[in-house]
C-alpha cells in the first residue's frame, strides 16, 4: 500500500507541475511585447490611405471645390445681353423706328445679384463641413484600427500561451503513458492527463479560429494582408 501510495503521489505531482509549467508559460508571454507601435501607424497610414470611406471623404471635397468655382462663375448669369437689327429700310409708318442698324442691349437680374453671395457663402460652408467630416472620420478610423489591432495580439498572445500548455500537457501526458505502461502510476492519473490535454488542444482550436477572426476584422479595415504591409 504504501508503495502505490508513493506512486500515485509522484504521478500526481507530476501532473501538477506540468499544470503549473503550462501556468508559467502563459503568465511569461506578455501582450505589450507583441505590440508593435511603427507596424500600428503603417496600420493606420493604410486604413486612411484604402479604405473606401476614406476616399469617399476626398470626393467629396472635390465636388465641394467645385461647387465654388461654380458659384463664383455663375457672376456672369446676372448679365444678360441682346442685340437687334433694324435696317435703314424697314422703317414705315405702321413700324417706327429711331435707330436703323445694330441695336445692343443688356439687362441685369436683380434677385440673382442679391442671390450670388449667398450661393458662395453656402458652397464654402459645404466645404467646411467636408473637410470637418473627414477629419473626424480621420480620429475614427485610428480609434478601431487601434482596437482591432490591439484585440489581434491580444488572440496572437493567448495562442502563444496555451501552444505552449498544450505542449506541457502532452509531455506531461508522454510520461504518465509511460509510467502506466509500466505500472508505475494508475489509470486514473494517466486518464487525467488525457483529460488535460483534450481539454488544452481544445482551447489551442478555439484560440486559433478567434486569432483569425480577429485578424481578418483588422485585414477589413487596411484593405490589405497584414503579411503584405511592411
Amino acid at each position: 500500500m504504501g508503495r502505490s501510495f508513493c506512486r500515485n503521489f509522484f504521478a500526481g505531482a507530476a501532473l501538477a507541475l506540468a499544470l503549473q509549467t503550462g501556468l508559467q508559460a502563459q503568465e511569461s508571454v506578455n501582450v505589450n511585447d507583441e505590440v508593435s507601435y511603427p507596424f500600428l501607424g503603417k496600420l493606420i497610414d493604410t486604413a486612411r490611405k484604402y479604405y473606401p470611406k476614406m476616399r469617399s471623404f476626398d470626393h467629396r471635397i472635390n465636388i465641394a471645390n467645385s461647387n465654388i468655382t461654380k458659384a463664383r462663375l455663375s457672376w456672369f448669369d446676372i448679365f444678360t445681353f441682346s442685340y437687334l437689327y433694324s435696317p435703314n429700310n424697314s422703317t414705315t409708318l405702321v413700324n417706327p423706328s429711331l435707330f436703323n442698324g445694330y441695336q445692343l442691349g443688356m439687362f441685369v437680374n436683380i434677385g440673382s445679384l442679391i442671390t450670388k453671395p449667398h450661393n458662395i457663402r453656402q458652397a464654402r460652408e459645404q466645404l467646411a463641413i467636408s473637410k470637418l467630416d473627414k477629419e473626424e472620420y480621420n480620429l475614427n478610423i485610428e480609434a478601431e484600427v487601434k482596437m482591432r489591432y490591439f484585440r489581434y495580439v491580444k488572440e496572437l498572445t493567448m495562442l502563444k500561451a496555451m501552444s505552449q500548455g498544450l505542449v506541457d500537457a502532452e509531455n506531461a501526458m508522454k510520461q504518465l503513458r509511460y509510467k502506466f505502461e509500466k505500472s508505475e502510476t494508475t489509470f486514473e492519473e494517466y486518464s487525467r492527463s488525457l483529460l488535460v490535454y483534450a481539454d488544452r488542444r481544445q482551447s489551442v482550436i478555439e484560440s486559433q479560429g478567434a486569432l483569425l477572426v480577429a485578424k481578418s476584422s483588422l485585414e477589413e479595415l487596411v484593405v490589405k494582408k497584414l503579411e503584405d504591409i511592411k
